[in-house]
C-alpha cells in the first residue's frame, strides 16, 4: 500500500518515535526502524557495504508490501562513530545493537522482531517480519 519514510539519528530518534506513537493516523501502520551506517561524503554511498545491500532489498519489500508500514531510517554515524562501544544505540536496552544493518519491528515502545546485520537482506526473512502479529 504505502511506504512512509523518516530520518532520524541518535539525537533525533527518540522525538521521531514519539511523533510516530502520537499521531493517530499511524495507529494501523506496522513501523519499523532500520539501523544504517552513514553514507560517506564523497561516494554518496554507506560506508557499511552490508547496508548497501540490505537497503534496497528492504525497501523493495516493504514498498511492495500491502500493509500500510512506516520506517525510519536511523542513520548510526560515520565508521568511527559506530565503532564506538558507547554509542548510544549500542548501550539502550531497548536497542542492543551490535551491527549495521540491523531491521526491527518497533510496536509502541518496544522491539517486536529484529533482523541483525547478517540477516537483515534475507526476503525470505524480512518478509515474515513483516507478516508477523507479534
Amino acid at each position: 500500500m504505502t511506504l512512509k519514510k523518516l530520518d532520524a539519528n541518535p539525537s533525533t530518534l527518540a522525538s521521531v518515535l514519539e511523533q510516530l506513537k502520537s499521531d493517530e493516523t499511524n495507529r494501523n501502520k506496522i513501523n519499523f526502524i532500520l539501523f544504517l551506517a552513514n553514507n560517506h561524503p564523497t561516494t554518496g554511498l554507506s560506508w557499511c557495504p552490508d547496508c548497501v545491500r540490505a537497503e534496497p532489498v528492504i525497501n523493495k519489500i516493504l514498498e511492495e508490501s500491502t500493509e500500510e508500514v512506516n520506517l525510519i531510517r536511523a542513520y548510526a554515524g560515520d565508521r568511527p562513530t559506530w565503532r564506538n562501544p558507547a554509542h548510544p544505540w549500542r548501550v539502550d536496552p531497548r536497542f542492543k545493537l551490535t551491527g549495521v544493518p540491523t531491521l526491527v519491528r518497533w510496536d509502541g515502545d518496544s522491539v517486536k522482531g529484529r533482523l541483525e546485520d547478517h540477516q537483515a537482506h534475507l526476503p525470505r526473512l524480512i518478509l515474515p517480519l513483516l507478516a508477523s502479529s507479534t
